[in-house]
């Protein structure tokens, strides 16, 4: 039987599904980056501005909604989209950068969805435990598929 989420856990849930889009979204730059390679300079150069504006808007969401990890992979993308260097090293940096964001997002909604979990603390405790940790990996293996 399905539990019934309180109206903060639902909030939460919410705002887990926006971010979910915003890197989809980013994804799909990443991969047209990766693809167009050959491409002038100029247009290389807008992919990777509005993949920094997008991780810069979305870092600053993620410390609004007080979700430090994702805030923290966020402005590290931002900062790796926005500077230069080499292609091969921005697209590698990004592409990191967006599995790492879906599996944090996958542990955040996880641990909203979960009504043992409280509070953070708890929830990496709960991580660990057997079936809380099969269950997560269950989550990751859904992750994985929809990539």
């Amino acid at each position: 039987m399905a539990q019934k989420l309180s109206a903060a856990q639902q909030r939460r849930v919410e705002e887990i599904h926006q971010f979910e889009k915003v890197v989809d979204h980013v994804a799909k730059l990443v991969a047209e980056l990766d693809q167009s390679r050959a491409a002038k300079a100029l247009f290389l150069e807008n992919i990777c501005t509005v993949v920094a504006r997008e991780m810069s808007q979305m870092r600053q969401r993620a410390l609004t909604a007080n979700i430090g990890t994702i805030a923290d992979v966020a402005g590290y993308m931002s900062v790796m989209a926005g500077r230069g260097g080499g292609l091969d090293m921005k697209i590698r940096g990004l592409r990191d950068g967006v599995n790492s964001l879906r599996m944090q997002l996958a542990i955040e909604l996880y641990a909203v969805m979960d009504a043992r979990v409280r509070r953070t603390g708890e929830a990496r405790q709960a991580r660990t435990r057997g079936s809380d940790a099969h269950a997560l990996s269950n989550v990751f293996m859904v992750v994985a598929a929809s990539v």
